[in-house]
């Protein structure tokens, strides 16, 4: 029986790992990670991530033919495919600070997989990692290997949160870079065998290495490019009096272009996005290419611009303070249908609102209090570490409550703020809502999900991302 072990049980490691079990039956997967909360999580009835039907399948197949361990070296020798799947956060100081990546846990996971393998390995980078990675651990593991051969393949990932299980079980495309070489090709084979119990296989693409952890990059690149073009848009839409989403809506109908990823926002989040961005960035300065860079960099800034705007647009509208009054956050996961806060666009307009001395309430139904405590007090990429490297528990953040419905988050509220697009923002009694606010009582839908002429109806001044302005807002532009 072919074994397959997954060093990382965190977003990408336990959703994937948990479908190849599903589909096949014939493979032990096991998935361990140093971390003993996280893997008792797994085993328990509260998985320590929300992905819609992941439960599911965690259930189907526990207990057969997928585990859950803090072993980590007895599965690592025992295994035929070793995944890794560990943070690889972005640099904060040294060479490259701000911009490479840091491959701290790649290097001791390839070190450790090196001492206690018995038995020849492929080894599959699961993580976003920058190019060149993959020659790095083939060094590391080479020059440790005691006789043992070790194949590296690069496996990217291209799951959306949210939608994981689905992309999993029916992915656009499966990658797998190898090296050109005999024993490459006999490991990328050996893998594709893995996905072919399920995924046709015109749609598993072979490829040399670095084109595959390039495409990655890549990929990310170009879909928050296209995030950052429509929310460019959306200022000069609010400028002109044009509407975001019948330009983004005409725009789309080009086939050459296509509707997805022109939704106009507060700003795109997620662990991947801004992150590989600044490793192209950075990949990008070390080859000499400095128009390539600063090309790529404006995605990243007109992305920060668009929080900043939207936070200028909410001080300006409210008279040019928030000092001392209560706004109401719905919404802090980077998107619906997740519980992940990573990079979420809500934590800079939170830290801007409390900047100005705002009293935050926020409301998420998949996000726990410590979590918003812990964004609001960390510093910029401190997240991407393991969480018993992060600081220890953060002091509360002063002026903000974390609450468990939206009626409580907007009662006695100046305004509200709309930071994720979950379904149920769509359906609240806003006629309650208003009369328990304080009068103006102001929309600020950083999501366009609510029905602004419906709101204006009821008595509330709307702001909608990318739409033509209240006359109220016209009045008092955001200066940025």
């Amino acid at each position: 029986m072919v074994k397959i072990c997954c060093i990382g049980a965190g977003y990408v490691g336990g959703p994937t790992m948990a479908v190849i079990a599903l589909k096949c039956p014939n493979i032990q997967v096991a998935v361990v990670d140093i971390s003993t909360a996280r893997i008792n999580a797994w085993n328990s009835d509260t998985l320590p991530i929300y992905e819609p039907g992941l439960d599911e399948v965690v259930k189907k197949c526990q207990g057969k033919n997928l585990s859950f361990s803090t072993d980590v070296e007895k599965h690592v020798a025992e295994s035929d495919i070793v995944f890794v799947s560990v943070n690889t956060p972005t640099k904060t100081q040294g060479l490259g600070a701000g911009k490479a990546a840091d491959l701290t846990y790649w290097e001791s996971a390839a070190r450790m997989i090196a001492d206690v393998a018995k038995s020849n390995k492929i080894v599959v980078e699961k993580s976003t990692v920058p190019v060149k990675t993959a020659e790095a651990i083939e060094k590391i593991l080479t020059h440790n290997s005691k006789g043992i051969n070790f194949s590296i393949l690069s496996n990217p990932e291209f799951l959306a949160e949210g939608t994981a299980i689905s992309d999993l079980l029916n992915p656009d495309r499966v990658l797998i870079g190898g090296r050109e070489t005999p024993e490459g090709k006999k490991a990328i084979e050996a893998l594709r065998d893995v996905y072919a119990h399920w995924v046709p296989v015109d749609r598993i693409l072979c490829t040399n290495l670095w084109s595959a952890e390039l495409s990655k990059l890549a990929a990310n690149a170009f879909l928050a490019q296209r995030i950052s073009s429509v929310n460019a848009m959306s200022a000069l839409c609010e400028a002109t009096g044009a509407d975001v989403s019948q330009v983004a809506h005409a725009v789309g109908k080009d086939t050459r272009i296509g509707p997805k990823f022109l939704n106009a926002s507060v700003g795109f989040g997620g662990s991947c996005f801004q992150k590989d961005i600044l490793n192209l960035v950075y990949i990008c300065e070390c080859n000499g290419l400095p128009e390539v860079a600063t090309y790529w960099k404006q995605v990243i800034k007109v992305n920060d611009y668009q929080k900043t705007r939207f936070v200028n647009r909410i001080v300006s509208s409210m008279f040019n303070t928030v000092s001392g009054k209560k706004i109401a956050v719905l919404g802090f996961a980077f998107k619906k249908d997740t519980g992940d806060t990573r990079e979420t666009p809500a934590i800079d307009v939170c830290k801007g609102l409390i900047g100005d001395k705002a009293k935050l309430s926020i409301y998420d139904p998949q996000v726990n209090q410590d979590q918003i405590q812990r964004d609001l007090s960390m510093k910029k990429f401190d997240w991407d570490h393991p969480v018993h490297l992060q600081p220890m528990s953060p002091t509360s953040v002063k002026d903000v409550s974390v609450v468990w419905d939206a009626y409580t988050a907007t009662k006695d509220a100046h305004g509200i703020c709309i930071l994720t697009e979950w379904d149920e923002f769509k359906n609240l009694d806003y006629q309650k809502i208003f009369n328990d606010m304080q009068k103006p009582a102001f929309v600020f839908d950083g999501r366009n999900v609510v029905d602004a002429e419906k709101l204006r109806k009821i008595g509330f001044i709307v702001y909608s991302i990318g739409k033509p302005l209240d006359d109220w807002l016209k009045d008092m532009p955001a200066v940025a």
